[in-house]
């Protein structure tokens, strides 16, 4: 059995799911575009190949595997996109809940389900059908859990909208002994720069005590200043627009000193060594186009 354990984003990672980019099907139409940064590439006709989806991700798993990371991979679905693990799943401390995720993705939990299968069910749950929530907008610190949302009356106009306020009280109900803090974020259909699709899309805690962060990803100034008071403002690496729209945050920890980041993100990475990381600097600009990079591939089962 799997005796799940994750409280936080930086602890040594000991049992993960990578997502995978074999068989992962033609480039999708313009009306099959599920986020605005996918349907930017598709038009100008720089949407990425397999082969090169692949390589990215093999880099990754070796990086995983050179610190001793268990690493599970979904059972191969033909001509199917699995790279986003975070979205169909996540874990709270020994608790799996599986992700009410868009109805076309729903074919990506049944390919783990031999992972779930080695947990124990009654650690397994699954919201009911008016909660949505997704992995990328679930993140973990300890006492706290972060939530982002979309509070906008318009929320079911918004295809890049993942997680509704239910999904917030769901988790609340689910761990009252938790803080639960839910960040309203800033969506658009037609613009990437100006669109957090997840909060790791505008925000991660990296080592003991630090963050990056994006200011705008916020519509309300008091969220993000809830976080430049809970880290400390000069704990923060404040990102600039376009470096949220190539992913900065969302880079991935391996433990509180090691983070797996994009070997093109210069500013950050020199940041993090500076402030004594051990950065694994690794090619994933073309998973990058899909709106998505390190942690949007992973879902983490068991940290130290």
């Amino acid at each position: 059995m799997l005796e799940l354990n994750i409280k936080n984003e930086t602890s040594r990672l000991r049992v993960v799911v990578l997502g995978s980019a074999v068989n992962n099907g033609p480039t999708p139409k313009v009306e099959e575009a599920y986020d605005p940064k996918s349907l930017e590439h598709i038009l100008a006709g720089t949407y990425p190949v397999e082969k090169d989806m692949v390589r990215e991700m093999e880099v990754f798993a070796s990086v995983l595997k050179k610190y001793n990371v268990t690493v599970y991979r979904p059972e191969m679905i033909e001509n199917y996109n699995q790279i986003f693990t975070r979205d169909i799943g996540f874990v709270i401390d020994d608790v799996f809940v599986k992700s009410n995720i868009l109805p076309d993705r729903e074919r990506e939990l049944d390919a783990i389900q031999y992972i779930i299968d080695q947990i124990n069910p009654k650690k397994v749950v699954r919201p009911p059908e008016e909660v949505h929530i997704e992995g990328g907008d679930v993140m973990l610190w300890n006492d706290y859990i972060f939530i982002g949302t979309y509070k906008g009356s318009d929320y079911k106009d918004y295809i890049t909208a993942r997680t509704n306020v239910q999904g917030v009280q769901y988790i609340k109900d689910l761990f009252p002994n938790k803080i639960v803090k839910e960040f309203d974020l800033v969506k658009s259909k037609i613009e990437a720069r100006d669109n957090a699709l997840h909060l790791d899309c505008c925000f991660q805690p990296v080592g003991n005590d630090k963050g990056i962060i994006y200011k705008n990803g916020f519509r309300e100034e008091a969220d993000y200043l809830f976080l430049v008071n809970l880290f400390g403002k000069e704990n923060l690496f404040h990102i600039t627009r376009d470096e949220m729209y190539n992913m900065n945050s969302n880079v991935f920890s391996i433990d509180t000193n090691v983070v797996v980041s994009e070997r093109n993100f210069t500013r950050l990475n020199n940041w993090l060594r500076a402030n004594g990381f051990i950065v694994e600097e690794i090619p994933y600009s073309e998973i990058a186009k899909q709106e998505g990079l390190l942690r949007c591939s992973t879902l983490p089962l068991i940290r130290e």
